[in-house]
């Protein structure tokens, strides 16, 4: 797994849906290269896409700042000492704004999404070993106001993991 990549963010941020600036041709050639090498230098960029090494990076600073992007390390949890992930379904009584930004909050919960369908929300937890993910459902998940019930799909094997989605 390569150790920088590129992020692209959807059209929706942690509060709700925003309008995201539209993308020419050219911003999205510049994600599709850094999302090959997040360390891929402006100027070899700027020769892939047709632009200077300077107007490369008024673009991608453009786009770090609009939000559209960001430019992360991505590791794989198995080798940084995180053994146990999981998918958990919440389903919430009342107002999901409380919950979601309580799990939001904890240094486990990876992403936070408000759903339609058999659960309201959805968390993606990564954690130690099995003790250390009981330990964030059973005391601090199901300890919430609000949460009504937890389902737990614990990940046995990640067979795919990408970050391309962004200018397919």
């Amino acid at each position: 797994m390569h150790s920088d990549t590129v992020a692209t963010r959807n059209a929706a941020d942690s509060k709700g849906a925003h309008s995201a600036p539209p993308l020419d041709a050219v911003s999205l050639a510049i994600i599709e290269q850094l999302q090959e090498d997040g360390r891929r230098p402006y100027a070899a960029i700027g020769k892939a896409v047709g632009l200077s090494e300077a107007a490369v990076r008024q673009r991608v600073q453009k786009l770090l700042d609009q939000g559209v992007m960001q430019i992360v390390a991505v590791t794989d949890p198995l080798t940084v000492g995180f053994r146990r992930q999981a998918l958990i379904g919440i389903n919430v009584e009342g107002d999901l704004d409380p919950v979601a930004d309580a799990l939001t909050a904890m240094d486990e919960v990876e992403y936070v999404v408000v759903t339609a369908g058999s659960f309201d929300l959805l968390i993606e937890i990564v954690c130690e070993d099995d003790d250390h993910l009981l330990d964030v459902i059973n005391k601090r998940v199901r300890a919430l106001p609000g949460v009504r019930s937890t389902e737990s799909f614990v990940y046995l094997k990640l067979r795919k993991q990408t970050y391309t989605w962004g200018t397919r």
